[in-house]
């Protein structure tokens, strides 16, 4: 079916776009008043229209409607992600990290551009492949109070949310309450799983769900206040978020016959305070600060009853701290920039019953980052270097690194429709702080997977070649990129007396590294004195087209990926399509849009991963200025949809997952978004902020 819907979606845009050819004499009274979208050296600068913004409810809305390239939006849902395999999604409002309330009480009527940058300098740090910074004008006066209402009709599932906000003088107060919710069923888990045992014999294990339930209930909180003037904003934020009512996910699960129960829960509350200051001086220089404290509280057990009965309880405490000065001088033709990041974390999590461990664990990481950004005649440029220190303690195990990141992009017209850009990077990948904890959880029977402390971070390089053609309703864009990981950061299964240990190495250098179980090295008769690498290229080309100027717009975009995987004692390759396209049209105070992708397929060590695809339909009506209906219809024509797919390709170890869930079919959700403003009036740009702390540190299955 999505591949009906990708090609019935591709057929209309030729035909739309063969209709316009024809008909061009008759749109006489359609004007283009500038390019909406704006090339620069690290990404996009996007107007929205006055149609978009008009009929957008939230920022989620207006970033659907913008169908950024790699990017996936679902309004429904509140949700971002990268259909990529290159890093995280970070969004922004006015350069600081937004949080999804700032995104669901956004004002829409401030909206001035959207930055999409696709190349991230080292001022964004490590780990972040695409940065969305939405501009917002500043509002002086007035009040918007407001509210949303999302409901799934055919199932439970929803999220209501209050908001508020006044101005007055140089201050800002503003209120926002978020209740979300769902309890989703239907779930069909099956698993085909085959192991090697020492003696050459195959056991086979299929693992499938009778019943399978997830549900969750959680509520979170912010108050924020705003002092600002022409040269300055400070800003300090309290929020508070937590599941007052545990996270369950229930199974009864069948293997080759034999029932047996799956549980596991989970509670957390996490406070923060957020404090922010900035201040311009003599126009063209300026100084940021940013401080965030959080304290995370988690509480959670998880039974697993094949075999053997198998449980276990968690109870941990997080406390971090996180700060940020940035100075900046925009001189011309350059902008210089300069700043340090500092954060310190301790995590102290307690796992009992048929998993024991005290796990504390000590973190703290120095950022330095310098960066040049500007224009020499005709050709831009940005170059950086990035400096970061990192330690990490945990009992007897200690690692204290040094890291460098040199970046360096230079940008140059071929003509004024036609730009080329080339990207070089050097960074480093640092593996989740759950992996590198010495806690050893059981997956089933036959399987445990095993944090491993003396992992390194490994080395990261890049290069990037992208060329891009634009005019006022047309973009197209056509980029290879090439990333190398050596000495990486894979995982390997490792076989002893029967029993399969999943863990990750650094390949040569895990010869000086032993992996633990209870204090017992765990070998592998199989280990080699290899390298690990995890390398993969693509080519893959965006396009987006104003058919007719604010009435209809189509996006199509795919690529060719390869994956390239040299482990231990094994070589992995894989080649897979990705790609997607939209449609979105503009019918007075209607606005109707289509969007399908075939998900994202990937190979990383062993295992070869199927994102779920997605086919959406939505249609919004603006009933008045302050209030609109939305209708979103998810995966139609489906009644079990696939949400993801796994392939483990292993010496030992063979396995086939996918999972289906019933309620994900035919999903039709009622949006009500009312907002009412009075007396606003907007100057300059304001800031708001969110870096909340939301790693715990657990490993859990």
């Amino acid at each position: 079916m999505k591949r009906f819907l990708f090609c019935l979606l591709a057929a209309c845009t030729l035909t739309a776009a063969a209709q316009d050819t024809e008909k061009t004499v008759a749109l006489d009274e359609v004007t283009v008043n500038g390019a909406r979208t704006i090339q620069k050296v690290d990404g996009l600068w996007i107007y929205p229209t006055k149609r978009q913004i008009e009929n957008s409810a939230n920022g989620y809305s207006l970033l659907a409607k913008l169908t950024l390239p790699h990017i996936r939006v679902d309004e429904s849902m509140n949700s971002i992600t990268a259909l990529t395999n290159l890093g995280a999604v970070q969004v922004r409002i006015n350069d600081i990290i937004a949080s999804r309330e700032n995104l669901q009480t956004l004002d829409m009527q401030g909206v001035d551009h959207i930055e999409f940058i696709d190349n991230p300098g080292v001022r964004y740090g490590e780990g972040i492949a695409y940065v969305i910074n939405i501009k917002m004008k500043k509002p002086v006066s007035g009040y918007v109070i407001g509210t949303q209402l999302t409901n799934t009709l055919t199932t439970t599932n929803g999220n209501e949310s209050l908001f508020g906000k006044i101005n007055y003088g140089r201050s800002e107060f503003a209120l926002s309450y978020d209740l979300d919710y769902y309890n989703f069923k239907g779930a069909e888990y099956d698993e085909l799983a085959a192991y090697e045992l020492e003696s050459g014999d195959i056991t086979t294990i299929h693992r499938y769900s009778l019943n399978k339930q997830s549900k969750n209930i959680s509520h979170n909180a912010q108050i924020t206040y705003s002092l600002s003037d022409s040269n300055y904003v400070f800003q300090t934020k309290l929020s508070g978020s937590g599941d007052l009512q545990p996270q369950r996910r229930n199974s009864q699960m069948a293997i080759n016959a034999a029932l047996y129960d799956e549980h596991s829960s989970s509670r957390n509350s996490s406070p923060s305070i957020d404090l922010y200051y900035h201040q311009d001086f003599h126009r063209h220089q300026s100084l940021t600060a940013n401080v965030v404290g959080t304290y995370i509280k988690t509480a959670g057990d998880a039974e697993n009853n094949e075999g053997a009965d198998y449980r276990y309880d968690i109870k941990g405490r997080t406390y971090s701290l996180w700060s940020e000065v940035i100075y900046e001088n925009q001189l011309k033709p350059f902008t210089v920039s300069a700043g340090a990041q500092y954060g310190q974390r301790y995590s102290h999590n307690v796992y009992q019953g048929d998993v024991y461990a005290i796990n504390d664990m000590h973190t703290s990481n120095l950022y330095l980052f310098s960066q040049l950004k500007g224009h020499l005649g005709k050709l831009s440029f940005m170059g950086g270097l990035g400096t970061s220190r990192r330690y990490y303690r945990q009992g007897d195990a200690t690692q204290d690194l040094w890291f460098f990141r040199p970046k360096f992009t230079v940008n140059y017209p071929l003509t004024n429709k036609l730009k080329v850009k080339y990207d070089f990077e050097i960074s480093q990948h640092t593996s989740q702080i759950a992996l590198v904890s010495n806690v050893s959880i059981k997956q089933n029977a036959m399987e445990t997977i095993l944090g491993n402390p003396d992992i390194h971070p490994n080395r990261v390089i890049s290069h990037q070649l992208k060329l891009s053609f634009s005019t006022p309703r047309f973009t197209s864009e056509l980029q290879g990129y090439y990333r190398l990981n050596p000495h990486c950061n894979m995982e390997k299964y490792i076989r002893k007396d029967g029993h399969f240990y999943l863990t990750q190495t650094n390949g040569r250098s895990s010869e000086n590294h032993q992996v633990y179980l209870n204090g017992r090295v765990v070998t592998d008769e199989g280990k080699t004195n290899a390298d690990n690498e995890c390398n993969f290229f693509y080519i893959d080309t965006y396009n987006q087209w104003d058919i007719i100027p604010e009435k209809l717009t189509a996006t199509v975009y795919g690529g060719i990926y390869r994956f390239f995987n040299f482990g231990e004692d094994y070589t992995h390759t894989y080649t897979s399509f990705n790609g997607g396209c939209s449609l979105q049209t503009y019918l007075g105070h209607w606005t109707l849009g289509a969007y399908a992708d075939n998900g994202w397929n990937f190979m990383e060590g062993e295992h070869r991963g199927h994102q779920a695809p997605a086919w959406y339909i939505t249609c919004n009506y603006r009933v008045s200025d302050a209030f609109s209906i939305s209708l979103y219809a998810q995966h139609p024509f489906s009644q079990h949809p696939l949400t993801n797919k796994t392939e483990v390709i292993s010496r030992y170890v063979q396995k086939e997952i996918s999972q289906h869930y019933r309620d994900y079919g035919n999903m039709l959700t009622l949006k009500l978004s009312y907002r009412f403003c009075h007396g606003r009036k907007y100057r300059d740009i304001q800031r708001s902020m969110n870096h909340s702390d939301k790693e715990t540190g657990i490993l859990s299955k």
